[in-house]
């Protein structure tokens, strides 16, 4: 249970409140003094700090085969406490659609629902090629909204195309599964 993926997966799941605290309170570094940029430096950096934690616990995991149950579930639990961190806070202070977030966090809750189904039904329905480049693209959308650089709003809405992609090839492999299940049952 603690190797090092899991650690690192345990980090990401630390850094998403502080990081949300940091972006719905700006007020701790302009009450010091500091630009109001200096908020979205910091979110920005915990951001990517944990961005890249999530990339190096799924290649520890694979190269040191240190694979386990707790870390399947901790991982995309780590990942979507990250990102819903990061789109509600931009969401709770303007800088990102209420309507992109509704899709991603109903995409985000029901992929997790079907994931759980697929445990219990011993399908495997890892995450695939589309799914990580919809984190990637959340990513990338994340970051451009909490440095508020121009085409943030348009990376959202690519990630929100690519978020409801990945979730239809997640469904639709699930149910090839599901059927395939039953048929050599």
């Amino acid at each position: 249970m603690f190797n090092i993926p899991n650690i690192l997966a345990f980090i990401r799941l630390c850094i998403a409140p502080i990081m949300f605290w940091i972006i719905l309170n700006p007020q701790i570094f302009t009450d010091m003094g500091w630009h109001i940029s200096w908020n979205y430096y910091i979110a920005s950096l915990l951001f990517v700090i944990a961005s890249t934690t999530d990339f190096f616990d799924g290649y520890v995991a694979r190269e040191l085969d240190q694979i386990t149950i707790v870390g399947q579930i901790l991982d995309p639990l780590a990942d979507k406490m990250l990102t819903l961190a990061a789109f509600l806070g931009l969401m709770m202070t303007g800088a990102a659609s209420a309507w992109a977030i509704y899709i991603i966090i109903v995409r985000e809750l029901f992929i997790t629902g079907l994931r759980t189904l697929s445990l219990s039904e011993g399908i495997d329905i890892s995450a695939s090629w589309a799914g990580k480049v919809k984190t990637v693209a959340q990513m990338i959308a994340i970051g451009f909204l909490l440095m508020h650089w121009p085409f943030g709003d348009v990376l959202l809405w690519i990630a929100v195309a690519l978020t409801l992609y990945s979730g239809g090839e997640y469904l639709v492999g699930f149910s090839k599964a599901y059927k395939s299940k039953e048929h050599t049952a």
